[in-house]
């Protein structure tokens, strides 16, 4: 019996989202040998906390699934004995980028992958509280299906299990690394605003994602291809293809690893959307077999982003994002180029590679990111209102912003030197029990 994490990060109330999970945790055990190890790692506050824990009691009671509802302090106990075992040279900066007072979409990613390995689990499927599952026929559609029927599985073994493979003769000896799929419904980044008011203004900004040196056409392109997912089509029927699976169709509310994600880990920027779809990038890469499905998850926006508060924060996040692609298009240009070469001889990631290509990036001149500042200055002011309010505090911020970005790459490099270590000692550690749970 193949033993799966299937994890919940959440930072608001969702208690509709981990009766859902739940539910997709109970279909992996009615239809495939596994246990299923459902991960909720809790950041709420007493009041959501307190709900989520009620939910998580009426969760029907299965021998082969596992819950697991870890509050902060439960987490940091956790990380501060692993980190602690692993003999890191910096365990307090460690811990700080596990578990950041801010929000950072990669540490959360990161603290179920060592949660994961402490409980034995073989892969890690995850998804996000802001979604939900589509529904064909009053059944729900569940990625999980897709995901334990060829994640882990040499590509060879997996092709039996999917619509068609893209994948070359030379690649099928190797193990799935990743399965994925994207999601229907709203802009996965909170934008769309902008686009409505401004669609000459959307590409400029969402251009700012691609190299300096890409074409205007080619940064047009990539604005009118990103944070769409799949659109809007609804889900008919199953599609799936082996592949190496290209980074801009997927999404991380949709995707399970295996293996890949002990080897390296999440940026751990805070405040920063994206900073969780690195790994998307190394599996392309370093052309390690993937698997595209079509079960895509519903994306929807909380009522939190439409207040003030909630704008200016998610537009911070969008702009360190875009300021983070000045060290991450060099890093993935240099994994590209590398390719199969950051493999060892068991095909397994070589880290020492990837924190070798993060340490360096670290060192580019930042002028491609004044630029970006420059740009983003003119646009969010050509916008008005709140946008040009939002400008003054970016005004405000500069220096700090790009001093924030050089220091979140740096960040990682650290945390990516220290990993393989750190999951190692996650091995040997006890994971907290949830408060009344069952044996």
């Amino acid at each position: 019996m193949r033993r799966i994490c299937l994890t919940l990060p959440t930072n608001r109330p969702c208690a509709a989202t981990i009766t859902a999970v739940a539910e997709e945790a109970a279909y992996a055990v009615r239809h495939f040998d596994a246990e299923v190890h459902l991960l909720i790692l809790d950041s709420c506050a007493a009041p959501a906390y307190a709900e989520h824990a009620e939910t998580v009691r009426r969760i029907p009671d299965d021998p082969r699934i596992v819950v697991h509802h870890l509050d902060e302090p439960r987490q940091r106990d956790f990380l501060r004995r692993a980190i602690d075992r692993s003999a890191a040279v910096k365990p307090d900066l460690l811990l700080e980028l596990m578990l950041p007072a801010g929000l950072s979409y990669g540490a959360c990613t990161n603290r179920a992958f060592l949660l994961a390995a402490a409980l034995g689990c073989e892969s890690v499927h995850r998804r996000d509280s802001d979604s939900r599952y589509q529904v064909v026929g009053g059944e729900p559609v569940f990625p999980v299906h897709h995901e334990l029927l060829s994640l882990g599985r040499p590509a060879a073994d997996a092709a039996r299990h999917v619509t068609e493979t893209a994948l070359t003769a030379d690649r099928m000896n190797r193990r799935v690394a990743m399965v994925g799929s994207s999601f229907v419904g709203e802009l996965s980044v909170d934008i769309g605003e902008i686009h409505r008011v401004d669609p000459g203004v959307y590409h400029d900004m969402v251009g700012l994602w691609a190299p300096m040196d890409w074409s205007s056409e080619q940064k047009r392109h990539l604005a009118d291809e990103s944070f769409r997912g799949a659109g809007t089509d609804a889900f008919t029927a199953d599609h799936s293809t082996l592949t190496v699976v290209d980074p801009m169709r997927v999404d991380m509310c949709n995707i399970a690893f295996h293996g890949v994600h002990e080897h390296v880990p999440l940026p751990p920027a805070t405040d920063t959307i994206g900073s969780d779809y690195f790994l998307i990038h190394l599996v392309h890469d370093a052309a390690l077999p993937g698997v595209l499905h079509n079960r895509n998850i519903v994306n929807f926006y909380t009522g939190e982003r439409r207040t003030d508060s909630g704008f200016t924060a998610y537009q911070l996040r969008f702009v360190k994002f875009l300021l983070s692609m000045l060290y991450f298009n060099s890093v993935y240009d240099h994994m590209a180029r590398a390719g199969t070469s950051l493999l060892d001889a068991q095909g397994q990631v070589r880290a020492s590679a990837v924190a070798r290509l993060v340490r360096r990036s670290a060192g580019l001149d930042r002028s491609e990111n004044v630029h970006r500042l420059d740009v983003l200055d003119t646009a969010y002011r050509k916008l008005g209102g709140r946008y040009a309010e939002f400008a003054d505090l970016l005004g405000r911020r500069r220096e700090r912003l790009l001093d924030e970005a050089r220091g979140d790459i740096e960040d990682f490099a650290l945390l990516t030197e220290s990993w393989e270590p750190l999951v190692d000692a996650a091995r040997r550690s006890h994971v907290p029990r949830t408060p009344g749970q069952r044996p």
